[in-house]
């Protein structure tokens, strides 16, 4: 398929794990992609992955998403080399590990909020008044949320709120974005293959992948396959929609060996 030639493309966090498939997914599909990392080193170490692939002409630009300033600098960036924008994927994700709600300062909540809601905000935000509303061809805007926003895990509160106001942001968003031709939708997956599953023990993935109806958690591939599909013209008629891509766990009331 070739269904991005010549769009534009912003992914934001495209510099490790999933942002990386997601990244790669647009570019093979002819797309021109922007992807930025939180930090010079990051972004460096994804374009020298990118670039291992085989894949051509992806522009990496440092972004904190949480950081005003930085994300201007970044859609400055992108009105000076490309001039306009298509697609929009918020990827770039704090993951909230760690910090038990009682022990967690009302600081790191921001802290996490800043990129996963305020982040999400101000980078669309940017994508729209900056190129969306300017062209014939609106945009797309795609989030990435988490089937946490539905079911809790334990010990990650700032994560999980986080990702119930990206759900909630989103249908406002395309409430108010839908008569002005811009479509806001999210994918939500659940456990995704990365590199933190590189130092689990055998049996814990294992017990991972037992909470799982499919018995294997998502790749990278997976879920870029949903980014694209929600970014692309096959989802044209559809905005406010989360879709889930998490191997069955939301379907089910508890995994099947405590389920008797």
């Amino acid at each position: 398929m070739n269904r991005f030639k010549d769009k534009i493309v912003l992914v934001t966090g495209g510099s490790r794990n999933t942002g990386l498939y997601i990244v790669k997914k647009f570019a093979e599909e002819g797309a021109r992609v922007f992807m930025c990392g939180s930090t010079q080193e990051s972004t460096q170490k994804g374009a020298e992955i990118l670039a291992s692939w085989g894949l051509q002409g992806i522009r990496s630009v440092p972004c904190d998403v949480s950081r005003a300033d930085q994300v201007k600098n970044l859609f400055d960036i992108i009105e000076k080399e490309a001039g306009h924008l298509d697609i929009l994927v918020n990827n770039a994700a704090h993951q909230g590990i760690g910090k038990p709600f009682v022990e967690m300062a009302p600081d790191y909540l921001m802290e996490v909020l800043g990129v996963n809601v305020r982040g999400g905000f101000q980078v669309t935000q940017q994508a729209v008044t900056r190129f969306f509303l300017k062209q014939p061809e609106k945009g797309a805007v795609v989030f990435l949320s988490s089937n946490t926003a539905q079911r809790a895990i334990r010990n990650r509160t700032a994560y999980c709120a986080s990702k119930g106001a990206i759900n909630a942001m989103v249908r406002s968003l395309a409430l108010d974005l839908a008569p002005l031709g811009i479509r806001v939708n999210a994918c939500a997956p659940g456990y995704i293959y990365t590199e933190r599953w590189d130092v689990l023990p055998e049996e814990k993935k294992q017990r991972r992948r037992l909470n799982c109806p499919l018995r294997h958690e998502a790749t990278g591939t997976d879920i870029a396959n949903v980014v694209a599909f929600l970014a692309s013209s096959d989802s044209s008629n559809m905005t406010g929609e989360i879709i889930t891509c998490d191997a069955g766990c939301s379907c089910q009331h508890m995994p099947e060996d405590v389920d008797l």
